[in-house]
């Protein structure tokens, strides 16, 4: 994450993220940004960032940093914003060229993955999840 640093304005580059009131997973949420919203970086830990929104409500938090790009991200248009499926293409690292070159092949199976990203699991399940199954909760770095 060498291209983010205190101080520097960035952008959300995932559809939505929770920002969080500390750093981990599992910690509280204080709300959500959405897809190319404007933050400042107040500090970094590990691989978190707390951040601030530009916007008007100023809500601050931690979010993953992975979910953040120093890029700008703009509309495509005039009064105009990307779809939820452009963002998720996006996401997949897709633009139109790449997702035209990708349906030429006819084995591909567009359902089953839309299928899978469509399964949403809620934190207080996943964490139950973790521990009745004994298993790792994650670091909080």
């Amino acid at each position: 994450y060498a291209q983010f640093a205190v101080g520097n304005t960035v952008y959300v580059a995932a559809k939505t993220v929770k920002v969080k009131s500390s750093t981990g997973f599992f910690a509280g949420t204080r709300g959500t940004l959405n897809y190319g919203a404007q933050v400042r970086i107040l500090q970094l830990k590990g691989k978190w960032s707390e951040i601030q929104s530009l916007a008007g409500n100023s809500m601050a938090g931690w979010v993953n940093t992975s979910n953040l790009t120093a890029k700008r991200i703009v509309s495509s248009g005039a009064g105009t914003s990307a779809s939820a499926r452009e963002v998720a293409l996006a996401g997949k690292g897709f633009n139109e060229e790449v997702e035209k070159a990708y349906k030429t092949e006819a084995r591909l199976n567009y359902a089953g993955v839309n299928a899978v990203e469509a399964i949403t699991v809620s934190e207080r399940d996943l964490y139950n999840f973790l521990q009745e199954g004994h298993l790792a909760m994650g670091d909080n770095e």
